[in-house]
């Protein structure tokens, strides 16, 4: 009953989904999705699939990722929830499931504007891959390299980066309603940024989801090019 009702909810919810894959990424992502759904309800199906689809994309486009970690931001939902989640694909475990902050130009409670241009304080959408920490102004810190041309490319230039915060507590939450909002990075809970950063670092990958049609349409992990030499599963898909 639970892979029928699980399955029954990708049907229902019929988010865009353009990558064309091997037919083994194909089901690959299903296992996947019936791993993890049933304990963690706020992570959307479409979400988690758009997420799988664009790590597989950037696998068979050549981006390394020994650790087999994807960290999902869903930035459609609110700064109270937790947002973002760690998943461990070769224990198909969720590591961590957490808050984290969007850009303070990108909204309030809600996050609606997104952008990639230097000093806009808003979030950047799509996906990035984990670079390595140092020690800052707000302390111990990930660099963040965005793949996406026109929607995240820009990231290390604009410091973009994953730290801590004092805003991202729960302590922050029950007195505002919402968490604080950062300058454009996801920013988290002081108390975890360092084994999140410590599991994610050095190369993991990182996706960062909105609806926005532009970049649904645009983007080159949710319409994954045809790669040489990989085998053509065009009749496994509708």
């Amino acid at each position: 009953m639970k892979r029928l009702f699980i399955i029954l909810i990708i049907l229902i919810f019929p988010i865009v989904s353009m990558a064309k894959l091997p037919a083994s990424c194909e089901v690959k992502i299903n296992q996947a999705i019936e791993k993890y759904l049933p304990k963690h309800a706020t992570l959307r199906p479409e979400v988690l699939r758009l997420a799988l689809e664009s790590y597989e994309c950037a696998l068979e486009r050549g981006v390394k990722d020994k650790k087999k970690i994807l960290t999902i931001i869903d930035y459609s939902l609110p700064s109270s929830v937790k947002r973002m989640w760690v998943l461990d694909l070769k224990k198909e475990t969720v590591l961590f499931n957490t808050l984290v902050a969007h850009g303070k130009y990108s909204g309030d409670l809600k996050s609606i504007h997104f952008s990639d241009k230097p000093g806009s304080l808003e979030s950047s959408i799509g996906l990035f891959v984990t670079g390595k920490t140092y020690y800052g102004h707000d302390g111990y810190t990930l660099r963040l390299k965005g793949l996406e041309k026109g929607f995240n490319d820009k990231a290390e230039a604009r410091h973009i980066v994953m730290h801590g915060a004092w805003y991202v507590s729960k302590q922050t939450l029950q007195h505002y309603g919402r968490i604080g909002r950062s300058w454009g990075c996801p920013a988290l809970d002081e108390h975890i940024i360092k084994p999140v950063i410590d599991k994610i670092k050095d190369g993991t990958i990182l996706f960062a989801y909105y609806p926005q049609k532009k970049w649904i349409k645009k983007s080159t992990y949710l319409n994954c090019p045809k790669v040489k030499n990989a085998p053509d599963n065009n009749a496994t898909r509708q």
